[in-house]
Formats: structure tokens, sequence, C-alpha cells
């Protein structure tokens, strides 16, 4: 992997000429930035792969669905679909893309719309659905908004300043880039990290001297779907799991903390499922001649394969923050929408 690396680095530096001039010309002001008279905050990243996007944003729509108006804007990766779309109950993942379907299946009273120019589904949520408060999903490198609060998510095992760029590395921007952030969030950190693990990382994070919080992953105690099954009982099941997200290896180290059998079929992030990949996956579920089995998979996946595959379950995450950092972190979002409401 090394070598391969060194191999790859000569790309790395043509691929960091062409970001860090784009960046400097959207910092002078020689390519355009458009800002909005409502809070618009961004969750995104530095890198490419799963750093818990999906569920940040469920986080700040619990946190705010109550208080203000709400809309969501995502690019739909991998849809078919083009232009803007406003999510509604016919839409589907291969139309829309599995998170924002995800959203909108999920949270009702909301508005969810697709469009990979945020500028322009921005000002047509503004037009028709009148929000107090938009949240953008992945678009942290998306320099023609000029967002109110910038959210940047960094793996604890894979932390933006231990990367390389693209390809050589995961990083699609240089590090500086962090220092566009308003706070930054360490995700899928173990729930019991040490108070010695957090000051390790916060000094490799404190050049960018940003609001830094620690976050971790929680599964629901019961599946949804087909069955509602107690985790504490999944280990009497045989049990299949279809993935198809970035990053897996936390869904199952919790599926084996909990002894679970289970046969895992892996498939690429975002994968779309073809119709003999489904048929597959359901005479693999039929063969297996027991009573308690259960063909199971992520949320994300569930949104792709629910109207598809018979007797399937899910497991629904969220994020959690460490310790008292909810209240920190709640505070400093809320008080951003306030003080923005002021101005």
């Amino acid at each position: 992997m090394k070598f391969l690396r060194f191999l790859l680095f000569p790309f790395s530096i043509a691929y960091d000429i062409v970001t860090s001039l784009r960046n400097l010309m959207f910092d002078l002001g020689f390519f355009k930035e458009t800002s909005f008279k409502i809070p618009t905050i961004t969750v995104g990243n530095l890198s490419v792969g799963g750093t818990g996007k999906t569920p940040q944003i469920e986080y700040l729509i619990r946190l705010l669905r109550d208080k203000h108006v709400l809309s969501v804007l995502s690019r739909g990766y991998k849809r078919s679909t083009k232009d803007f779309v406003l999510l509604d109950a016919a839409s589907s993942a291969e139309e829309v893309g599995d998170e924002p379907l995800q959203y909108f299946n999920k949270f009702k009273n909301i508005a969810v719309a697709v469009d990979a120019n945020r500028v322009n589904g921005i000002k047509i949520l503004i037009t028709t659905k009148n929000p107090e408060v938009i949240l953008l999903d992945d678009a942290y490198q998306h320099r023609k908004v000029k967002s109110s609060f910038y959210i940047l998510l960094t793996k604890y095992k894979d932390l933006f300043v231990d990367d390389f760029l693209l390809p050589a590395g995961n990083l699609r921007e240089r590090s500086t880039g962090a220092k566009r952030a308003n706070a930054i969030v360490v995700t899928k950190c173990p729930e019991n990290i040490s108070i010695s693990e957090m000051e390790n990382i916060q000094k490799k994070l404190q050049q960018f001297k940003k609001p830094l919080f620690f976050s971790f992953i929680s599964y629901a105690d019961k599946t949804k779907g087909s069955n509602s099954i107690l985790t504490s009982n999944l280990k009497d099941y045989e049990v299949l799991l279809i993935t198809g997200i970035a990053n897996p290896t936390p869904f199952l180290k919790h599926l084996k903390s909990l002894n679970v059998r289970f046969e895992h079929q892996e498939y690429a992030d975002h994968h779309h499922f073809s119709k003999k990949e489904i048929e597959q996956i359901q005479q693999k579920f039929s063969k297996m001649n027991i009573e308690n089995r259960l063909l199971l998979t992520t949320e994300k996946d569930y949104i792709r394969l629910y109207n598809r595959l018979n007797e399937l379950n899910y497991l629904a995450i969220e994020t959690q923050f460490i310790g008292n950092q909810k209240q920190d972190f709640d505070n400093l979002i809320i008080g951003h929408i306030q003080d923005f409401s002021d101005e």
C-alpha cells in the first residue's frame, strides 16, 4: 500500500495544484460565492468515504425541527434524475439518492430536495418552501455557496491531518481547508474514548483553532422493517447481512459485540443492486433452512432495498456526543441561528 501511494504521489501534487488554485480564486473573490439571508448550515468533510454525514444531518434535524421551519438540500449522489427535485411520496432512491430519501421518509414536515447546483436549489427552496434554516448535506467543497456555518467531520481512526491528497490518499483538498470550518467533529469514536486520546487528537487539530467535539454512533436496541427483534436476542438468529456503504466495519463490530452469527455480503458504497443480485440474495436467504433467520442491512441500504427484498430488516443509528459535549454543541448551533436572526 505504501509503495502504491508513493507511485501515485505525483498525481496528488497535480491534484493539489488544481484544488488549491480553485480555493484561492474563491478566497480572492475571482470566483463568486453566494450567501443567503437565512442560516445555511453545511455538513461535510475533507476526505472521501463515510465520515458520518447522514447521522450528523439527522442530529441537526432533531435539534432544530421543533424550533424552526427546516429544509435539507443534497446533491443526490448517483441519482438518475438531473437538476432540482423536491422529494415527495412517489420519490425513489434511484431518482433522488438514498440519503435524501432517508431524510424524507424519517422526518415529516421538513422539505427535502436534491440539486447539484446548490445555489439554484437554495433559491428554489426559499421561494417555494420559505424555510427558516437550510441544512446542506456534503457541500463543504461546494464553494459557490457561502454557508453561514460549516461543520467539518473527521473520523476518529482516519483524521484528515494524517491523510494525503487524492489519489495517493483520501483528501479532497489540503487539510488547510479546515480553516473554513466553524466547528470540527471527530466522528465514530469509541463510546468509552479516554481523556488522553481526546487530548492527543486535540493537539493534532489545535492549529485550526476551532471548537472541537467528539461523537460516536449509537445503534437502536431493536431491528426495524419486517421484524422487531431486540438486539440482545439477535444471537439466537442466523443472519444474512447485506451492506453497500463506504465503511461497514463499525456495524460488523457492533454485531460481533452482540455475539451475532452472520454471513456478510458486501457491496460498494451507494451500490445499485441489479435484478440478478436481488435474486441471488433472496435465494441465499431462502436456503437458510432454519426458523430463526434474519435478513439484515444498514439503515441507508434499507432505503434502496426494502421494496425489492422480502423480510428485510435494519438497525437504525444516531450520532451521540461524548459526555457533556452535547449541550455545548447544541448551544453553538442554536446560538449561531439566533445571532444570524439578530443581525
